[in-house]
């Protein structure tokens, strides 16, 4: 485990998450974008907003900068969403081009709920329930009616694959 296996896995991250938006995001109906349904969180927009705000609280801890006002989950305008995400995106990439590999093993969070949580743990969090939560909006989509694809890492690697001096 070290920062540039880290960068690597957020790196399929950051790309799924450009996918979806190209795929599905911008094109979807609005009235499917906000629609209400029984499952998880309801809405893609939910889950979306969900999403920004909480990769966005985990990345001020690590990047110990003050937490801001979250996405007010009411928001409708996509522009206004993709562009806090956007933000949200560059304040991670600005974290994981400076992780070093001695960073992982530290507990980056002050005293209370997180204090135990190593770096490391931190952001195979965030990873995990970004997939998660990307595989609760495709379900959405499909639901909907979308046709969906999947967002396996193996097919990441398989059309990204690793230099063998990274790889190592």
């Amino acid at each position: 485990m070290n920062a540039q296996a880290f960068r690597h896995f957020y790196d399929y991250h950051f790309y799924e998450y450009r996918k979806l938006w190209k795929v599905y995001i911008t094109s979807l109906p609005q009235e499917l974008f906000i629609k209400d349904v029984d499952y998880s969180l309801g809405s893609v927009r939910n889950h979306i907003i969900h999403l920004i705000n909480v990769e966005e609280g985990w990345f001020t801890g690590l990047r110990k900068v003050e937490f801001a006002e979250p996405l007010n989950a009411a928001v409708e305008d996509r522009n206004v969403i993709r562009a806090r995400w956007d933000q949200v995106v560059e304040g991670m990439q600005g974290y994981l081009a400076n992780l070093r590999d001695e960073m992982i093993f530290e507990k980056p969070y002050p005293p209370g709920e997180d204090e135990n949580i190593y770096t490391w743990q931190a952001l195979l969090h965030v990873v995990n329930h970004g997939t998660d939560h990307r595989a609760q909006i495709l379900r959405v989509l499909h639901d909907l009616g979308v046709e969906t694809y999947p967002q396996d890492y193996a097919f990441y690697v398989y059309e990204n694959p690793l230099p063998a001096t990274a790889a190592g």
